[in-house]
């Protein structure tokens, strides 16, 4: 299941759009990996995406091109690049 959820995403390009920091809607998430009202962490087509405010709640899920929203007051959005994988020496010497 989480498979072809992950297909359809990617057919669908990241696309985020804020409305008075109140209400978020994105496109090409490919998993949800946690959310609380604090903090919403999202794998997208683009990287993960981390946003941070209060009382967020997710309002939509859909498996169909990977659509989220966001409800609450958000404060922050970062992207962050995926960690490296192995030891300090595979990456030293990649």
């Amino acid at each position: 299941m989480a498979y072809g959820y992950e297909e359809k995403a990617l057919e669908t390009p990241h696309k985020l759009t804020l409305d008075g920091r109140s209400r978020l809607t994105l496109t090409g998430v490919t998993e949800v990996e946690s959310f609380d009202e604090q903090m919403v962490v999202l794998h997208t087509t683009l990287g993960d995406l981390v946003i941070r405010g209060q009382g967020l709640h997710l309002k939509l899920l859909s498996l169909d091109g990977g659509q989220v929203h966001v409800d609450g007051t958000v404060e922050s959005m970062t992207y962050e690049d995926p960690r490296p994988q192995g030891g300090f020496l595979s990456r030293l010497f990649g």
